[in-house]
């Protein structure tokens, strides 16, 4: 493989590239016109533009990415995330066409894409499932009835959904038939597809996810966990590696139970199996992202192991590069992902102007971003500027090495998650490992932010007046000096 496409944009187009560099790989980058002067289209070796700045005239025209592909020789397409990375129909033509899709089949796309057909691959493999329906709800009443059963509250799910669409916690008999209405209705608009399904409601969940990688050669193994329980609209905002609270026995099973999920699809490449752990430490398989997920750094920071790499490698026909037996953890990862975004107002995008922008430096700090000082933030995309990412040698280490880099990271002309994310930080809840997907609406309210505000303000009013006072007593001194000195001279 001597050229790859890079099919997206901005922080992953540029991590990609960076590995594929390493490697002597060289790179193609495809562009909107909003990202015609963006770093990641400066750094690839070709660069081409593929339309205006709506993704779907853009990023998501699969055929148009393909005719590039072909025009320029390319040997592999890289997805990244989002986008068409999780496209069977996509991968299906990169495929035919004869080029590489570096990622899994699509035919493992497909069955890990609905959560129904995948409930029923993982079946007989006895990974632990959350009690509910294994088929889409045909029948209301019948669905109530086993909702009955199972015990309120209860989940309605769609089958195709994500990111917390197609959801409704229903908690009383009577509000089911409403809610399984809306839940159908969100889904068909979300996805096209209406199949929903029910489970037992976790009350007190963390969000648990085990990296995999298989090659072709029938080797799968587990890189160890992440937790990311801290969400907003049950969309992951702080992740890290390990989790707090595993012990090394679930450590275990938990990543046997991942490599049997992706043993049951037949997987090829770096996905992510995502668990619910419940307050007793019960963990249950929920989905698998087919996929390099955003929070992969924190994996790559706790292993030595180079996910990108490793996806190319194996997307070339060779072998792992390591077993399950050469991996060990080491250390502790923080990710906090940067978004322009104003937490303390529901976490609405700030979209404008980068007039800031300084990254922070220094021992066990990674920045993986895709802006510049004096750009836009542009209106058309997921408005996450970086993934900030610290490592320590103990958890303890990566969280104060966290909110050292949240305080240094300089941005200004938006607003930004870093207060949010030096909040978690220093929260003793999270401090603790004593929390769940609950922790924003539990602990972050927009008035904590103004606390901090006010705090470090009035430390800094204090450090301020203290340099004031150092100043004067210095040139008090400095004045009596010089008088000495000069009478000492006029003396003489």
């Amino acid at each position: 493989m001597k050229k790859i496409l890079i099919a997206n944009r901005g922080e992953i187009a540029l991590r990609v590239m960076r590995t594929a560099k390493d490697m002597g790989i060289s790179t193609v980058a495809v562009f909107s016109e909003a990202d015609r002067n963006a770093p990641f289209v400066r750094y690839a070796d070709e660069a081409v533009c593929i339309g205006p700045a709506p993704s779907n005239q853009s990023y998501l025209l699969g055929e148009k990415l393909i005719e590039v592909a072909k025009e320029l020789n390319v040997d592999g397409i890289h997805p990244g995330y989002g986008f068409l990375s999780e496209n069977a129909g996509f991968t299906r033509k990169v495929t035919d066409a004869g080029i590489t899709f570096i990622g899994p089949s699509p035919e493992a796309m497909e069955v890990m894409g609905s959560k129904l057909a995948a409930k029923a691959a993982v079946k007989s493999y006895n990974i632990p499932m959350v009690p509910g329906t294994d088929e889409a709800i045909t029948d209301v009443e019948a669905a109530k009835k086993l909702a009955t059963e199972i015990g309120f509250p209860i989940l309605i799910k769609a089958s195709a959904g994500g990111g917390g669409k197609g959801m409704r916690i229903v908690e009383r008999e009577e509000d089911f038939v409403e809610q399984m209405a809306l839940a159908v209705n969100e889904a068909v608009s979300s996805f096209g597809d209406g199949a929903v399904f029910i489970e037992k409601y976790v009350g007190s969940p963390r969000h648990i996810e085990i990296q995999v990688m298989a090659d072709t050669h029938g080797n799968i193994v587990h890189l160890f966990e992440r937790e990311c329980s801290v969400q907003r609209r049950h969309q992951k905002v702080v992740e890290e590696a390990p989790s707090a609270v595993l012990t090394p026995e679930i450590r275990e099973a938990m990543g046997k139970s991942a490599v049997d999920v992706a043993r049951a699809c037949n997987y090829v490449g770096a996905g992510t199996v995502e668990f619910l752990l419940d307050e007793n430490k019960n963990y249950y398989f929920l989905e698998m992202n087919t996929r390099l997920q955003v929070e992969h750094p924190v994996t790559e920071m706790i292993t030595g192991v180079d996910l990108v790499r490793e996806q190319i490698n194996v997307a070339r026909g060779e072998k792992l590069s390591f077993s399950q037996e050469d991996l060990k953890i080491h250390g502790h990862a923080m990710e906090v992902r940067v978004y322009a975004e104003d937490a303390a107002n529901n976490f609405l995008p700030d979209i404008g102007h980068l007039s800031t922008y300084r990254r922070p430096t220094g021992p066990g700090i990674r920045v993986d971003d895709g802006f510049e000082e004096g750009m836009d933030i542009p209106i058309y995309y997921d408005p996450m500027i970086s993934k900030l990412i610290t490592h320590g040698a103990t958890r303890e280490e990566a969280m104060d090495r966290m909110v050292r880099a949240c305080e240094d990271y300089l941005i200004s002309g938006v607003k930004t998650t870093l207060p949010f994310g030096k909040f978690v930080m220093q929260h003793e809840a999270f401090r603790s490992g004593n929390f769940d997907t609950h922790f924003v609406s539990k602990h972050f309210s927009p008035e904590a932010l103004d606390r901090n505000d006010e705090a470090e303000a009035l430390i800094a009013a204090i450090i301020g007046t203290s340099l004031v006072d150092d100043k004067k007593k210095a040139s008090i001194t400095t004045n009596a000096s010089s008088t000495k000195q000069s009478n000492w001279r006029r003396n003489r």
